[in-house]
């Protein structure tokens, strides 16, 4: 992306790349400061937090001293091993990080090699734990290996230990662990962070070439699995990477974002936690793994799903922790300043108590989809489906909060009564042409009801468009994805109004907000920026619209949004030319690999590789 402007006192989320080991992950800015880390899971609290406030609050460096240093960073082939090199007017060299897969440990690992002439570097270790609020206690222990003694730093509170191996260890300084070296052509200096039970024993080192060559070698295995062969490959390829980095190996469940807290409105206090499983972003991200050929992640997901809600569908929430557990209270912490100033920090997220009608609808286009693909019921998981299908029917009239989580007055979204309809719908094909049980005259009667109401309530005849809600004439980005679903043609006049309503009243410098702040809908102070989500509905829109040249001018825009590693936050400020929200960002991606699939699919180009 073209060079953003920098928020004061803290490093543009652009300038983070990520690294990931399918339970948790890290962000690493471009100066090699890992400052954010959650262990050992997603939605665990952070020992390197200085993200959210200062590197007293946590952190990790390793990065040259010389300011007039030039940076340049990729990941090696399709996988999260970070390569960064830095240039320095007296030498240069790289410093590979990775988070190893596929071991069933929680490791940090950071190699620096010099390439050329000397390198002055800075290592500062500074770990804090429950959201850089806790000092650990850390000590130098030796550890006996075959090939002789070695030293260590541990640092530990209350349940958490982490252990520092390396070659040259940093030295206490005022409450932290820094060191400064030259790194000349041909060195070679590996360190790794390694967190554990405290109770338990301290684990053994990694075999780091090894780990490295494997964790790239299982990524690329599994990138080369996908069968898109559209236009925009390299950003799909590396959004469906994304999407699955998000995903936990274990539990199936599929964050939103590995972060919390990172401002819609910088210095405001649109910052929320986004670290958990919410039904709607795991269903859509399944549909954009889907449509690239990945069925097993479906399967793991719906298990998972079955854990999660399991029992009465009463009480089924919007999300759910990683491990699918239900109870993720918000509350703030007040000793972090946030982002570029933006309070409140929060962690845990309020919304888990709203009434989103929307939810099902997501999971049932994306079960449909799944079943589309091969996959087939079992008794448990159709049961489950047809229980909160036949729930829905009982409650669908009851307003709720809409997808976008607005915390004023309940209302009666079109987004979400369309939704509605879309669970009806695809209940239906589930009998119509899976053979599968259910009362699907009833259903059949509900979807007529439900897209008569829509009809009726949701559009607005004087402005020629779908409105937000049923009590109002604002217009919702989420009123794109009404074609999508297939609630409404894409060239019906109705779509290409509601179209025009969108680029008259949302458009922002040619990206899509939300929704009109001002009108007091989220009962929020301050604005946000565009959300890149919805941008990208509107490539969707226009695609199955026939408007192809503005689908085509749109996407190339957003696909050039992306930092220089191929992530994208939630939100973007075109005036600033930066990220807003947290990041990386499942909506965002999936949304990206999605309007490829639509724009493939009206351009005629291929779309699928073969086998």
């Amino acid at each position: 992306m073209s060079g953003s402007q920098r928020t004061p006192g803290s490093t543009p989320i652009e300038d983070y790349a990520v690294l990931g080991d399918l339970g948790t992950a890290a962000l690493v800015s471009r100066g090699g400061s890992v400052d954010w880390l959650c262990l050992p899971r997603f939605d665990s609290h952070a020992c390197f937090a200085a993200l959210l406030g200062t590197p007293e609050n946590g952190r990790w460096l390793l990065g040259p001293v010389d300011p007039d240093t030039k940076t340049t960073r990729r990941y090696v082939d399709d996988s999260f091993v970070l390569e960064t090199t830095h240039e320095t007017p007296t030498g240069v060299v790289t410093v590979v990080d990775v988070m190893p897969l596929a071991d069933g440990r929680a490791d940090v690992v950071r190699r620096i090699t010099g390439v050329t002439g000397t390198v002055r570097m800075r290592h500062e270790w500074i770990v804090r734990f429950g959201y850089g609020r806790t000092r650990p206690w850390v000590s130098r222990h030796k550890e006996e290996r075959e090939a002789g003694v070695d030293e260590i730093i541990t640092a530990v509170a209350g349940p958490d230990m982490i252990v520092l191996r390396g070659a040259r260890l940093p030295h206490a300084e005022n409450g932290h662990h820094v060191d400064e070296f030259d790194v000349t052509e041909g060195d070679t200096l590996t360190f790794a962070t390694t967190w554990f039970r405290s109770h338990e024993s301290t684990p053994p080192p990694l075999h780091v070439t090894d780990r490295i060559k494997d964790t790239i070698g299982r990524t690329h295995q599994w990138a080369s699995h996908h069968d898109y062969d559209g236009p925009y490959l390299e950003a799909v390829t590396r959004s469906l990477l994304v999407l699955r980095l998000l995903s936990h190996g274990v539990t199936g469940g599929i964050v939103a974002a590995p972060t919390t807290s990172l401002p819609e409105d910088f210095g405001g206090e649109r910052n929320w936690d986004y670290r958990f499983c919410w039904l709607r972003d795991a269903a859509l991200t399944l549909e954009a793994l889907l449509g690239c050929g990945y069925v097993e992640e479906t399967e793991s997901w719906r298990q998972w799903l079955l854990r999660a809600v399991a029992g009465d569908p009463e009480d089924l929430q919007i999300m759910y922790c990683v491990d699918g557990a239900r109870d993720l209270p918000e509350r703030e912490l007040d000793h972090l300043p946030g982002y570029a100033g933006s309070r409140p920090v929060r962690i845990g997220n309020g919304a888990v108590g709203q009434r989103q009608t929307d939810v099902l609808g997501e999971v049932m286009i994306a079960l449909e989809h799944a079943r589309q693909q091969g996959l087939t019921e079992n008794e448990d998981s159709w049961n489950l489906q047809r229980a909160l299908v036949d729930n829905l029917a009982e409650h669908w009239q009851q307003a709720d909060n809409g997808l976008w989580e607005i915390r004023g007055p309940l209302r009666h979204f079109t987004h979400s009564r369309v939704m509605v309809w879309a669970a009806f719908d695809r209940a239906i094909q589930a009998v119509e042409e899976h053979g599968l049980d259910g009362p699907v005259d009833r259903w059949r009667e509900l979807r007529d009801v439900v897209r008569a109401e829509v009809m009726e309530k949701g559009w607005n005849e004087e402005k020629q468009t779908f409105v937000q809600h049923y009590d109002t004439t604002e217009v919702d980005a989420s009123l794109l994805t009404l074609s999508g679903v297939g609630f409404i043609a894409g060239d019906d006049p109705r779509m290409l109004g509601t179209i025009r309503a969108v680029e008259r009243e949302l458009l922002r410098d040619g990206l899509v907000l939300r929704y009109r702040t001002d009108s007091g809908v989220d009962g929020l102070a301050g604005d946000e920026h565009p959300f890149l989500a919805c941008s990208f509905w509107l490539v969707v829109a226009y695609a199955k619209a026939g408007m192809v040249a503005e689908a085509t001018a749109l996407m190339d825009r957003l696909v050039g949004l992306v930092n220089d590693v191929g992530l994208l936050s939630e939100e973007y400020d075109p005036v600033h030319r930066r990220m807003a929200g947290n990041f990386p960002q499942a909506f965002s991606h999936l949304t990206l690999v999605g309007a490829a699939l639509a724009l493939a699919e009206a351009t005629g180009k291929a779309r699928h590789a073969p086998h």
